[in-house]
């Protein structure tokens, strides 16, 4: 495993000499326009940071959790999952914290923890990924294309309930 990144950069400085390519150039190329992402991605990331900070810190939060329990109850997700599933589209490493915190207190082998397992790990941090793949392409209308991720990461948490209750 050691030698994979050498071996295809060797492959590559391979390539781009047989291809008759500049690789010093290309490389100068890459890094400017590298950087320019970097640069364009970076009011992006500060957003979704600010909207996660915010979402906790205003109790926004737990007061979503605790309304929105009994339907996610009624729905097959256990009430005691709510946050896990409201925090992880906007924070990964939040989420994370609150898996370890729901297995600690249920146990690693309960019905509870296998679910938040299967959530969290079928799911993904939708505002920080969107603010990624979009920032570079300067997408204005960016509504459906989250709706639609949040709707289908929402089917497949009761999907996942379902299949660990099956299991």
């Amino acid at each position: 495993m050691a030698l994979i990144i050498p071996v295809i950069f060797i492959a590559v400085f391979i390539f781009a000499v047989i291809k008759k390519v500049n690789v010093y150039d290309g490389f100068t190329e890459g890094i400017s326009k590298a950087a320019k992402f970097t640069f364009a991605l970076l009011p992006c990331l500060a957003a979704v940071f600010m909207m996660c900070a915010l979402f906790e810190q205003s109790g926004l939060s737990d007061a979503l959790t605790k309304l929105l329990s009994p339907v996610f109850g009624f729905l097959g997700i256990p009430p005691e999952l709510t946050k896990l599933v409201l925090i992880k589209p906007f924070s990964g490493s939040g989420s994370l914290a609150y898996l370890n915190e729901v297995i600690s207190t249920y146990g690693a082998d309960s019905y509870i923890a296998r679910c938040a397992c299967v959530c969290f790990g079928s799911s993904e941090t939708v505002f920080y990924i969107s603010a990624v793949y979009f920032a570079g392409i300067k997408v204005k209308k960016l509504a459906m294309p989250v709706i639609c991720v949040l709707v289908a990461t929402f089917l497949s948490t009761i999907i996942a309930c379902l299949v660990c209750r099956i299991i």
